[in-house]
């Protein structure tokens, strides 16, 4: 009868302990999680000219783009050095991305501000840099 009790009472306290441990899984899975998703790693500003955006994806349609930047060098007559880079686009920033094809067709130099995310999420695009702002750059006279 003694064993019997004791039986019940450690199984009820090995239950109470896991779901405990499963709750406490839960909630710290869950905070590092929203903290991969909306919080900032990096922010920064590139400089150059936008090579393209498009709309990818089979199952979630995503904004990418494609920045050519140019770097000089030190001494005049050196010829620069082209790097490209992706960028991902908010797919509900229609305003943005409608600027971003504008600067596309036109070839003019931008300042594209961004932030770069902790983690990559299929849904939210390509890259973990999302552009948030297009400053144009004032032409050059000729």
């Amino acid at each position: 009868m003694e064993q019997e009790n004791f039986l019940q009472k450690a199984g009820r306290t090995t239950k109470k302990l896991v779901k405990r441990i499963l709750l406490i899984a839960l909630i710290l899975g869950l905070a590092v999680l929203s903290f991969a998703y909306w919080g900032t790693y990096e922010k920064g500003v590139m400089a150059g000219k936008v090579l393209r955006v498009t709309e990818k994806g089979v199952l979630f349609k995503t904004y990418e783009g494609k920045i050519s930047l140019d770097s000089y060098g030190a001494l005049k007559g050196v010829s620069p050095i082209a790097e490209t880079f992706d960028f991902s686009i908010e797919s509900d920033q229609t305003e943005l991305i409608q600027k971003l094809s504008d600067v596309a067709l036109s070839g003019e130099r931008v300042n594209l501000t961004f932030v770069k995310r902790y983690m990559r999420f299929p849904w939210r695009g390509d890259t973990k840099y999302f552009v948030t702002q297009v400053e144009r750059t004032e032409k050059a006279e000729n």
